[in-house]
């Protein structure tokens, strides 16, 4: 057996681990990668990239026929062939040769295999020992999670990389789940013409504040999809013809193929972690630094630790721990104070996520309701978006809704939430005001241009009153 040495190595070569590695080699650290399967990860080939291709040509389409002038020019349905072709132009046709072409040239070493931790600051690949002179950062990610209802896995359902990566649309497609798979893969699925089935033991998007699901659930139904809340499966089964669940209400619903979104589980299993006196198959939980509680040389970052399953929210948390990682290595100070440079402390109440349905939700923060768990004083200001100009001119009849959520003690923004045509592109702006803490009196100055849909802001401020 040989043993290479570097100062850092990941064991995931996704978004998070990429990320990672390349703060640290720019700090002055050399670093190794170790990837089973494809180079960029699950964002690249099975998440993130794969399923807003997939939705955004339904999306357009139906933005293009809300609006009078080009609703007349359009004269044919999506063609899903070729929403599915230009999903394979952003994989690359899951072939990662360009995302290791980059590895190369931010001086990054690649190896492939599966990596298992077998000692202090040592990481097998096959054959090989790897040593870490000062870190060993686990960037694994997560995987979905099959309930424990029989028949389930006997009866072969889709996963989420099996929903993103299907080569034509089934002609009926159930989905087990409520949550922001279910939901933008039932709004994918619906626009192609599949006849969707959604079954979720609660409401849609059970996270959000709750008119998004709402918003959401009018919205599919709209599409053809059939909601079935507040059910849950019993049993499961496939026959030649298609897969068919059994519900606790006494009804069942026969798909031809079945998509499960009901959570996710840390690919922690086959990972060694009992060599070091961890447990396998257990999420990491990890400092604001992103260090594993209880092992000084060990890290953390993305799904794996659980704080905040995105990936933006990963790559957040890889910046900081490769620049930490490199900072301790050579002695330099570290911050990892409360919005300190190698500190993650957005994951606890600044989180931003967009679910791309059609409405999209855009959120960041806390909603009402944890808002209040959390101890907060609160207010609430709810604006209907089709009262702002920019909306309506950006489609007729636009429907959408904006809540904020205000810290009344402090006079700042905790959380808000947009639900509405391409309100993601409103959510940065709220990102700011929160992580910055700007006080309302402030946020006045702060005039949004007309007629964009940014008037949001100055309607929710005249919502909530200016100050005397």
């Amino acid at each position: 057996m040989t043993t290479t040495e570097y100062d850092l190595i990941v064991i995931g070569a996704g978004a998070v681990g990429e990320n990672i590695a390349d703060r640290a080699v720019q700090g002055g650290l050399t670093a190794l990668v170790v990837e089973s399967e494809l180079v960029g990860g699950e964002c690249s080939y099975w998440a993130c990239m794969p399923s807003k291709a997939l939705l955004r040509s339904g999306i357009a389409l139906r933005a293009a026929k809300a609006v009078g002038g080009t609703r007349e020019a359009v004269t044919g349905g999506l063609d899903v062939a070729a929403t599915f072709a230009r999903r394979d132009g952003f994989t690359h046709d899951w072939d990662d040769a360009s995302q290791v072409e980059w590895l190369d040239g931010a001086g990054i070493d690649l190896v492939r295999g599966h990596g298992r931790i077998t000692g202090e600051r040592r990481v097998s690949v096959r054959e090989t020992v790897y040593t870490a002179r000062h870190a060993v950062a686990v960037a694994t990610g997560s995987a979905a999670l099959l309930p424990d209802v029989p028949g389930l896995a006997g009866a072969r359902p889709w996963t989420s990389r099996d929903a993103t990566s299907a080569r034509s649309a089934p002609k009926s497609l159930a989905i087990l789940g409520g949550g922001v798979v279910a939901a933008e893969m039932a709004t994918a699925y619906a626009s192609f013409g599949t006849e969707v089935t959604v079954i979720a033991r609660s409401s849609l998007l059970g996270g959000q504040e709750p008119f998004a699901g709402e918003l959401v659930a009018e919205s599919l139904e709209r599409l053809g999809a059939t909601l079935r809340l507040d059910v849950s499966p019993r049993r499961v089964s496939r026959n030649a013809t298609g897969v068919t669940l059994e519900l606790d209400d006494g009804s069942s619903v026969t798909a031809e193929e079945l998509l499960v979104a009901t959570g996710r589980i840390p690919r922690t299993m086959d990972l060694g972690l009992d060599a070091i006196g961890l447990e396998p198959g257990r999420w990491l939980e990890v400092d604001d630094t992103m260090r594993v509680k209880g092992v000084e040389w060990l890290y953390a970052c993305g799904d794996v630790n659980h704080r905040a399953l995105l990936t933006h929210q990963g790559k957040y948390q890889a910046r900081a721990a490769g620049d930490v990682i490199a900072a301790r290595a050579q002695g330099r100070p570290v911050h990892d104070g409360r919005w300190g440079a190698h500190a993650a402390t957005a994951d606890h109440e600044v989180v931003p996520q967009v679910t791309f349905t059609d409405p999209e939700v855009a959120s960041v923060g806390l909603t009402a309701a944890e808002a209040e768990k959390r101890g907060y004083a609160t207010r609430v200001v709810d604006y209907d978006l089709g009262w702002v100009a920019g909306a309506s001119l950006q489609a007729d009849g636009y429907r959408g809704r904006a809540r904020m959520v205000v810290d009344e003690r402090r006079g700042v923004i905790l959380g808000v939430t947009f639900v509405g045509q391409d309100v993601s592109e409103l959510l940065h702006a709220a990102t700011t005001a929160i992580v910055g803490e700007v006080p309302l009196d402030r946020l006045w100055h702060a005039v949004p241009a007309y007629p964009t849909m940014n008037e949001i802001w100055l309607r929710l401020l005249e919502a909530y009153g200016r100050p005397a």
